[in-house]
């Protein structure tokens, strides 16, 4: 009897382990040079982030190989070294050969097997130049403010049209395709699924065909998500871009006046500032963007200060001891609704997206906001 089972125990344990070889895998396989002694990991870019697979330690000539079961639908992976990575995607059982250099693997790679993985490629290097291009503008001392965000926004948009017409709109159900849409622009996605009904149209595209040839696929699922909350929001954000500024909340002179404690713990109204010509800003020190935004905004207090120019600057920050110490050394009158983006103030001043500001002219009344300024500093000189 024991004979027996033992002999049933190992049958199973071969029936097993064939199984386990029949499985259809893909190959990664490939060089990366000048990397001796550095480990080269194979990462799954899952929803919730990279998820390391495998990795392998290089020898000097830096071969490697790494060998997986073969995902259901597409999928994506990176082979990365350091803050170095390469992205690929996989959906067969395919064999992807990579060769590369390192430390500039991220740029001087070539890759073999996959016409997705060579899209792909392409996709990275332009994000890349995207990404030097907008560094270039941030860095140039001789634009305004008003003048950077506006080249910024002309570059990105052009990107985006570039993308959606040559890649995404052309061939929706690849895995490039879909690999395009959560590019990423420092830590913001340059599509947005949130605010832009173009977006959400090109993020619509991808779910309609991903829907439709991989109708179990988890990413599917979650494009169809994206698309539907964004078309959400979008009518959200229209409801609200249709209301106008509360008139309740206007005095008897046409002034809307703010009241609220300062970083200094003082009490400070807006309507203080008569006389002068007034920035009222609305900002968040949390986001990735402040600190440039703030550096523009001292830029024009010390150009126009001494001309009678203020700036009373309202922060929907949480965190009352961050935004004290961000706002320590600021020269301009510094503010904090305790309500954050939930403060009836967002509704007066009918705010869909922080950071956003109005002037006022001397009179403390409103000029214009910023959406209607296309030269910030001509329209300041204008009203000094």
């Amino acid at each position: 009897m024991k004979k027996t089972m033992m002999k049933g125990a190992v049958l199973f344990a071969v029936a097993l382990a064939l199984a386990s070889c029949s499985k259809e895998k893909f190959h990664i396989n490939g060089t990366i040079t000048e990397a001796k002694d550095s480990i080269l990991y194979l990462e799954n870019i899952s929803l919730d982030g990279p998820v390391a697979v495998d990795s392998v330690k290089l020898d000097e000539t830096g071969s490697f190989e790494f060998s997986e079961e073969r995902p259901e639908a597409p999928e994506f992976y990176r082979l990365r070294i350091a803050n170095q990575f390469i992205s690929l995607s996989v959906d067969s059982t395919e064999t992807i050969s990579v060769k590369a250099q390192y430390p500039t693997m991220a740029t001087g790679y070539t890759v073999e097997g996959s016409e997705n993985c060579e899209t792909i490629k392409t996709l990275s290097l332009k994000n890349i130049d995207l990404y030097n291009r907008v560094l270039a503008i941030q860095q140039n001392t001789q634009m305004g403010m008003e003048a950077t965000s506006d080249s910024i926004q002309k570059v990105v948009e052009a990107y985006k049209d570039d993308v959606k017409k040559n890649f995404i709109y052309k061939d929706p159900m690849k895995a490039s395709s879909y690999f395009a849409l959560f590019q990423t622009l420092g830590n913001m996605l340059i599509f947005n699924p949130r605010e832009s009904k173009e977006d959400i149209k090109a993020f619509a595209a991808v779910a309609t065909s991903w829907d439709t040839n991989y109708p179990n696929a988890v990413r599917g699922q979650n494009l169809h998500n994206i698309a539907i909350e964004g078309m959400k929001n979008v009518r959200i954000i229209e409801n609200k871009q249709n209301m106008k500024i509360d008139l309740s909340k206007v005095d008897t002179s046409g002034r809307l006046d703010i009241t609220l404690v300062n970083n200094k713990g003082q009490m400070s109204k807006l309507s203080d500032l008569k006389g002068k010509v007034v920035m009222l800003d609305f900002h968040a020190f949390a986001t990735d963007e402040s600190t440039a935004r703030i550096m523009k905004l001292r830029e024009l207090y010390n150009k126009y200060h001494a001309q009678g120019f203020e700036i009373y600057q309202v922060s929907v920050d949480p965190d009352e001891h961050f935004w004290k110490q961000q706002t320590a050394a600021l020269p301009w009158v510094c503010v904090r609704d305790p309500e954050g983006i939930n403060s009836s103030l967002m509704r007066t001043f009918n705010i869909q997206n922080i950071p956003t500001f109005y002037i006022l002219n001397r009179e403390n009344l409103l000029h214009k906001r910023d959406v209607q300024i296309k030269d910030l500093d001509a329209e300041i000189q204008s009203l000094l």
